[in-house]
Order: C-alpha cells, then sequence, then structure tokens
C-alpha cells in the first residue's frame, strides 16, 4: 500500500479512530485516552456493555480489512483496538456501587491497560507475535484488557 493510513478511506479513518493513531508519539496511549474519554461519556447514554460486546468484532473486522496489505500487519497507527482493550478494562466500572470507586476504578484500569499493552506479558505476547490478522491485531489488546481488570479490581477492594 503506497500511504497508509489514507484518511479519505473509511477503513484507515475509522482504524486510525478518525486519525488519532498518526499522532507520532503514542499512538497506542492517546487511542486509548480517546476510548477512555468516549466510555465515559456514552456509557451514560446507552448500555456499554453491549456497544462493548459489538464492537469486539466490528473492530476485529476493521483491523482485518486495514492491515490486508499491510507488510507490519499491526501498524502503530492502526488503534481501534486500543478503544476496545481500553473499553473491556473499564466494563466493570458499570458495576461498581459508589461515584469514588468507579473514579478510582477508571483511572487504575487505564494506567494497568497500558502496561500490559506496552511490556506485553504473556499471554499477551504469545498472541501478538503468532496472530498477524484482524483477529490477533485485537486479540492481544483485549487480553491486556482483560488483565487489567484484576489489579485494578484488587486495589479497589482493597482500598474500598
Amino acid at each position: 500500500m503506497s500511504k497508509f493510513p489514507d484518511l479519505k478511506n473509511p477503513i484507515h479513518f475509522i482504524a486510525t479512530l478518525g486519525g488519532i493513531g498518526k499522532i507520532p508519539i503514542a499512538p497506542g496511549t492517546w487511542g486509548s485516552i480517546f476510548g477512555f474519554l468516549v466510555f465515559i461519556y456514552i456509557s451514560h447514554y446507552v448500555d456499554m456493555l453491549i456497544v462493548v460486546i459489538l464492537s469486539i468484532p466490528f473492530s476485529i473486522w476493521i483491523c482485518e480489512k486495514a492491515s490486508i496489505n499491510l507488510i507490519e500487519k499491526d501498524h502503530k497507527s492502526i488503534v481501534i483496538d486500543e478503544l476496545v482493550g481500553i473499553w473491556v478494562a473499564l466494563a466493570p466500572a458499570l458495576y461498581l456501587s459508589t461515584q469514588s470507586s468507579r473514579t478510582l476504578y477508571v483511572v487504575l484500569a487505564l494506567i494497568f491497560f497500558r502496561l500490559f499493552d506496552i511490556l506485553k506479558p504473556f499471554p499477551i505476547s504469545y498472541f501478538d507475535k503468532n496472530y498477524k490478522n484482524g483477529l490477533g491485531i485485537v486479540l492481544d489488546d483485549l487480553i491486556a484488557g482483560v488483565m487489567a481488570i484484576f489489579p485494578a479490581m484488587a486495589l479497589i477492594y482493597l482500598i474500598f
């Protein structure tokens, strides 16, 4: 592909979250922060559990289409996978009982998600290295999101 991402291409536009993935420094972190803010905003209006579940196959499809002609399949500009991963990590906040516990939880979940996504401990590293398609691009972030839940929830239970 001669130019990636081409923001005139709707698939590239969505995969990069409207061009956020083109930010030269830490595009994954910016994509995660964007996902964090969108989650907090729209969770006041819709059932986020349904949105998270539906966004997973959609993001896999988008990543597959966006990366089809790329040598580096998990291109740093593709950040829709970070959005879905952080949404998975944030989902338990919907079920916490107090505003203070929800607020602390979402901050901790964002921090742990980014740590796991950047450091890629096992099993994240396994899927990151061995699955080079739309599913693989998203799966390592989904696993990072699930893994972020455990330390964030543990700290919430210790504090509250």
